[in-house]
């Protein structure tokens, strides 16, 4: 049953390594908060940019090893702000169908033409790919969004137009890894640009745990990396990395970073030393102990009998199918004093609701234990089973 006081341990948090409770982080924004105030009080390009936002692009670069990075209010705000300022009208999307509402929102957001290939499928990408390469010639036009005219990003009528492939690197619902290496050959082959949301592997992938690109050796051959603030690293905002001047030309030309009050700097402040902690000997050791805690929970709920991808990532989804009966689960589990809400429609399709388990490095092993018990428990009240 819950706690006396209502207290539930969370398996779902994408905290993957405790960062937002950490000792160092919550005084890096304590202190940022009593030197610079609550907000930032305007947006960037106003006064709304302080020392703190400063230091925190110059962190981040240095950790994902390019010139510069550029910071936004939200992950969010960083796909709707950088692929509409990259492509529009007479261009094209091709995004994987599981790609996250940020990534689709944004590609609709700009004009282009969208396309979608079948999740992970490397063939069916190769397919669109080279339809695109016989219809780039013709500006992709024929369907799509039309901006006004004189807008600052209607498309150029006198230029091919751009292909620009979109994924996530870990995907977030179904927590398996996209076959990296593979599209960026093929993005090469065919001339495209590409965009890999490393939401859910910035801090946990790769020997300096920068994410997959770094894990594959494919730094360089991704032209927009993008990354959260606000999973592994703890804080929140979003942020993407690259050359000086690519990242000058998103400065100007992102409305959503132009237009929004700027991240308070206590936020800013605390994303800084999540990387510090995330680049040093602690970072290593909480990944670790990650890993550790990721591959006992992949084994027992494996052993129980449910279907599950690899153990690549901290995200583990309990698939049920029937949305009532993903309700029913976590209620049952909310009972026993676990907080693990059912994801159904339209964040996952229908038939597909599921308790998205999570994995923390602050979860202790009696916490993975008293999991189990309660998940056993709580399947049998409901009469479910694992799938």
């Amino acid at each position: 049953m819950a706690t006396a006081d209502g207290v539930l341990v969370s398996f779902s948090s994408n905290d993957y390594l405790g960062l937002a409770q950490h000792p160092e982080v919550r005084a890096a924004a304590s202190a940022a908060a009593a030197e610079w105030g609550a907000g930032a009080g305007s947006a960037r390009l106003v006064s709304g940019s302080t020392p703190v936002h400063d230091a925190l692009e110059r962190a981040l670069a240095d950790f994902k090893g390019t010139e510069k990075a550029l910071t936004f209010s939200s992950g969010y705000g960083a796909a709707t702000g950088v692929i509409p300022a990259l492509v529009g009208p007479g261009d094209c999307v091709v995004l994987d169908r599981l790609s996250h509402a940020c990534l689709v929102d944004a590609a609709r957001l700009s004009g282009a033409r969208l396309r979608v290939f079948r999740h992970n499928d490397l063939d069916d990408l190769d397919r669109i790919l080279r339809w695109a390469d016989a219809a780039r010639k013709h500006g992709f036009r024929g369907d799509g969004a039309r901006r006004a005219k004189g807008s600052e990003t209607e498309a150029e009528p006198e230029r091919e137009g751009r292909v620009l492939i979109v994924t996530e690197s870990i995907f977030s619902m179904d927590g398996d890894r996209a076959p990296l290496r593979e599209i960026v050959e093929l993005k090469e082959l065919h001339g495209a640009w590409l965009m890999v949301d490393e939401a859910h592997a910035t801090g946990l992938m790769g020997n300096r745990r920068r994410g997959v690109i770094e894990d594959l050796g494919l730094e360089g051959r991704v032209e927009l990396p993008m990354g959260t603030l606000g999973k592994a690293l703890g804080s929140a905002g979003g942020f993407v990395t690259g050359s000086a001047a690519l990242i000058d030309f998103r400065v100007n030309r992102a409305r959503s970073f132009v237009f929004s009050t700027a991240s308070p700097p206590a936020v800013a402040a605390a994303a800084t030393a999540a990387v510090g902690i995330v680049r040093g000997a602690t970072g290593a050791e909480l990944v670790a102990r990650l890993r550790s805690n990721l591959e006992r929970m992949h084994q027992e709920l494996a052993a129980s009998g449910w279907t599950l991808p690899p153990p690549v990532s901290p995200i583990l989804p309990l698939l049920v199918g029937d949305e009532e009966g993903a309700l029913k689960l976590s209620a049952g589990l909310r009972e026993e004093g676990f907080l693990v809400p059912a994801i159904r429609y339209p964040t996952v399709p229908r038939g597909r609701a599921r308790l998205r388990v999570t994995v923390s490095a602050a979860h202790e092993p009696s916490d993975l234990h008293s999991f189990f018990e309660a998940l056993t428990r709580a399947l049998g009240r409901t009469g479910l089973r694992p799938s």
